[in-house]
């Protein structure tokens, strides 16, 4: 019976510390970027391109929510660094920007 443990636990220890092992998912967005911490953006007004990673890296918000308008076709609200902004989906031009605390 003692074979068997050790046999099992040297299974489980090799299976964890190989690489392609088994895996344990985590819950994270992004490690290296807090994106609800507010980061004050002076450019990002009215008719200002956003830079497509900054975009990108915005999560999605229900605007019923956060009580801000419902967006016109085409357009979404993102929280990107502590901000809402609406921006044109195809383009990424922004037609508003909120604090986040402030909507909240």
């Amino acid at each position: 019976m003692n074979h068997i443990r050790k046999a099992f636990a040297f299974a489980t220890l090799a299976a964890v510390l190989l690489p392609g092992g088994i895996s344990f998912a985590q819950d994270h967005h992004d490690d290296h970027h807090d994106n609800h911490a507010y980061v004050r953006h002076d450019e990002w007004k009215k008719g200002y391109k956003m830079h497509d990673e900054d975009w990108k890296r915005g999560e999605r918000v229900d605007y019923r929510q956060y009580h801000l308008h419902e967006p016109p076709h085409g357009y979404e609200w993102r929280e990107v660094d502590g901000n809402y902004v609406l921006a044109a989906v195809a383009t990424g031009l922004v037609a508003s920007v909120v604090v986040a605390s402030a909507a909240r």
